[in-house]
């Protein structure tokens, strides 16, 4: 992090670089040429008097904040294996409120989903987990009160796991759950679900469908799917750890957002930078 944020003119230069890559170019006349900076550091044009800054359509916009301290953040999120909460963030930055630093969180697990991001491919495990409280006298798909996450995972050889995607979803008819998977994987890839009707659609929909009937097999679901089980077992104790279960059901999102780019490093923390400094469509550099 010092290496390359040492001072708040180098954290600056890097996002302008990211910002105009071939140069400043003027978003009112869209004539290149280097502006005027002001003392306030807006970037102005004499020639058409038009004006911009630095962080203006991107998640540092309007903040009083130095950009280093953004950047420590990120830095923070993507380096804690168990993840950081809104309290731990404002210690590690000595922020002065609490609702500053719950806030920066909920920007950056925005920013962390790119858009147009490459779909998954390859053999694919999907099932849902539910989050919430124990629900008496209510088994298996069965709900009250819970949230319903839908998990994919990518089978990297024999056990490892590859990418994984995650989404919130009302219920568990063939219509969410066809949705999703059409959102999160390649046409042609092969999905291995269980023996749930919602998943019955595949076939047609474009995908190899390999079905376990685990209810009347022998081994139990995370055996025969380990891959999507241990995605949402650390999804769980990660909230449960770091959140102390204390999650409502319009922010579980941002989570999921969160779990989905950092909960694996191997394509985690990657994604997380490149969505954060390289596409230039995402909600962070938008211009």
């Amino acid at each position: 992090m010092d290496d390359w944020f040492r001072t708040e003119v180098q954290c600056r230069d890097y996002v302008r670089r990211l910002c105009w890559s071939n140069g400043f170019v003027c978003e009112r006349c869209g004539v290149a040429g280097e502006p005027w900076v002001t003392a306030r550091g807006v970037f102005r044009r004499k020639a058409c008097d038009g004006s911009t800054s630095l962080t203006a359509g991107t998640v540092f916009q309007d903040t009083r904040k130095p950009l280093r301290t953004w950047f420590l953040a990120m830095w923070f999120i993507t380096s804690q294996k168990k993840g950081m909460s809104a309290l731990g963030l404002q210690r590690a930055l000595g922020l002065g409120s609490y609702e500053t630093a719950w806030t920066w969180l909920h920007k950056l697990r925005r920013a962390m989903v790119r858009p147009g991001r490459d779909r998954l491919s390859g053999e694919i495990e999907v099932d849902e987990t539910y989050v919430g409280g124990p629900e008496e006298g209510l088994r298996g798909r069965e709900i009250e009160t819970k949230s319903i996450v839908v998990v994919a995972a990518e089978k990297n050889g024999r056990s490892a796991i590859g990418r994984i995607r995650l989404k919130r979803v009302r219920d568990v008819c063939a219509e969410s759950l066809l949705n999703f998977i059409r959102e999160a994987v390649e046409p042609g890839a092969t999905i291995h679900t269980d023996g749930w009707k919602g998943y019955a659609g595949l076939a047609a929909t474009g995908y190899k469908h390999h079905i376990t009937a685990i209810s009347s097999g022998e081994e139990k679901a995370h055996e025969v799917m380990p891959r999507v089980h241990k995605v949402a077992s650390l999804l769980k104790r990660w909230l449960l750890g770091t959140l102390q279960g204390g999650v409502q059901h319009q922010h579980l999102d941002y989570y999921t957002a969160r779990h989905q780019v950092l909960g694996f490093p191997a394509f985690g923390v990657l994604e997380f930078w490149r969505s954060v400094f390289q596409h230039s469509t995402t909600p962070l550099l938008r211009r």
